[in-house]
């Protein structure tokens, strides 16, 4: 059983990266932070509970697509290294290991090291000639050097929390990983009727309210902020214009909260609104052009039966 971690972003390093996104988007107007901050291990297993609701199809939608298409895959790819960008606990990394004859190595990047530590272990012990190597890093910039044979994985429509820029720059930078016999396998959750995307961020137990406001926690956890959760409430809304889900807490009432930690004091008016995260949801031509853009084309394009979900893959252009 082969399996090390490596740390290119130390606790203190992610901290200091967290205070600087809260002293920009806390006094913006509107209010903002990025997806990423919602998911310390709380987040991890509140998503863990909606990924099991009837009404959130994303995560069944991809297992069908990778256990119809892993072997496909592999003939497309033959990757010798895979590597997987914000796997969590890479519960459905298994479902594309096992169609992957010639893989020799697997590499995980994610900012949680209890969470690479514990999936890179059952990985082990489940593929015992493969070598599994965690990352304790930020995906967005610490990709590994480029290597021959390269399958760059993103599942679970990562990629859509997001915003285009950053979308747009991860990219790039994973084209200049990949090399001429490479190839990017990502997961996209798919423009349907509005009610059905709505209905998947909403559930009677409050688990989509809890993991929507979790950010306060984690602010108060990490910068000393003195966020009262209940004066809060945590909503999810369709953006026509943006063609995405947009996640917010609301003020529930006039307040000022104090992140100790920054020195910052920061007013909320009246169902004034904190954004939390954001989901886009993408069609076949608007993927195609984002991967053209950095230098990508797409190669394979396969969708679960309902057409709610999208496994594209993606080689460098000047390759064909």
């Amino acid at each position: 059983m082969s399996f090390h971690l490596e740390r290119r972003l130390d606790p203190a390093e992610l901290v200091e990266q967290l205070r600087r996104e809260a002293r920009e988007g806390l006094s913006a107007k509107p209010k903002w932070m990025r997806s990423r901050w919602v998911w310390d291990g709380r987040g991890s297993e509140l998503y863990g509970r909606i990924m099991e609701l009837p009404q959130y199809y994303l995560p069944r939608a991809e297992r069908e697509i990778l256990t119809a298409r892993a072997e496909e895959i592999d003939a497309l790819v033959r990757p010798r290294r895979v590597v997987e960008l914000g796997p969590g606990s890479s519960v459905k990394t298994p479902l594309l290991l096992d169609g992957l004859a010639s893989l020799e190595r697997y590499v995980a990047v994610d900012v949680s090291e209890e969470a690479l530590e514990a999936a890179g272990r059952r990985l082990a012990s489940r593929y015992p000639d493969l070598e599994i190597v965690g990352v304790v890093g930020d995906f967005e910039t610490d990709l590994p050097a480029p290597e021959e044979r390269t399958l760059v994985v993103s599942l679970g429509s990562t990629i859509g929390g997001l915003d285009p820029d950053d979308r747009a720059a991860l990219l790039t930078r994973v084209a200049e990983v990949l090399g001429d016999d490479g190839a990017l396998l990502l997961g996209l959750d798919l423009l349907k009727p509005v009610g059905r995307i709505v209905a998947a961020y909403t559930d009677e137990e409050g688990l989509s309210e809890a993991l929507i406001s979790n950010l306060l926690p984690v602010l108060n956890q990490k910068l000393g902020a003195d966020f009262e959760p209940e004066r809060f409430r945590g909503e999810a809304a369709w953006s026509e214009e943006r063609g995405r889900m947009e996640m917010f807490v609301r003020s529930l009432e006039a307040q000022t909260v104090t992140l100790r930690d920054l020195g910052l004091t920061v007013e909320f008016d009246e169902g004034e609104t904190l954004r939390t995260e954001i989901s886009t949801k993408f069609t076949r031509e608007g993927a195609q052009a984002e991967l053209a853009a950095a230098g990508l084309r797409l190669e394979a394009w396969w969708t679960d039966e309902a057409g709610d979900f999208a496994l594209c893959l993606a080689k460098l252009a000047q390759s064909a």
